[in-house]
C-alpha cells in the first residue's frame, strides 16, 4: 500500500473507531480529512494547483467544479453539510462510506 493509501486508510480507521465509540461527529471529521487527502492528490496529478486549504475548503472547491459525476456531486454536498443544532446531519447519509466512494473515484481518475 502506498503512502497516500495509508494516510487515507488511517483516517478511515479513525472514523470507524470514533463511530464505535459513539462519536459520529469525529467520524465525519475523519471522513472529510480522508477526502481532503484524495482531493489534494487529484489536484496535483491534474495540475490544478496545490489548493492548501482544509479538507472542508477542498471539498467546497471540488463541489463548485464540474469534474464530478452527479452521484459524487451529491457526496460532496453531504460532506460539506452543516450539522443541526442537535449536531446531526440534516440528511440520512453515511459520510464514511460516501467518502470512501469519492476517494476511490478520485484516485482512479
Amino acid at each position: 500500500m502506498d503512502t497516500l493509501s495509508l494516510e487515507m486508510e488511517r483516517e478511515f480507521n479513525k472514523a470507524e473507531q470514533a463511530r464505535l465509540a459513539g462519536n459520529e461527529g469525529q467520524a465525519r471529521v475523519c471522513a472529510r480529512r480522508a477526502a481532503g487527502i484524495a482531493i489534494r492528490n487529484y489536484n496535483h496529478r491534474h495540475g490544478l494547483g496545490s489548493k492548501n486549504g482544509s479538507a472542508y475548503d477542498l471539498l467546497n472547491h471540488l463541489k463548485e467544479s464540474a469534474l464530478l459525476p452527479p452521484d459524487l456531486q451529491r457526496v460532496t454536498d453531504h460532506l460539506t453539510l452543516r450539522v443541526t443544532e442537535e449536531f446531526n446531519l440534516p440528511v440520512d447519509a453515511d459520510l464514511v462510506a460516501e467518502s470512501r466512494v469519492l476517494c476511490e473515484w478520485l484516485l482512479k481518475n
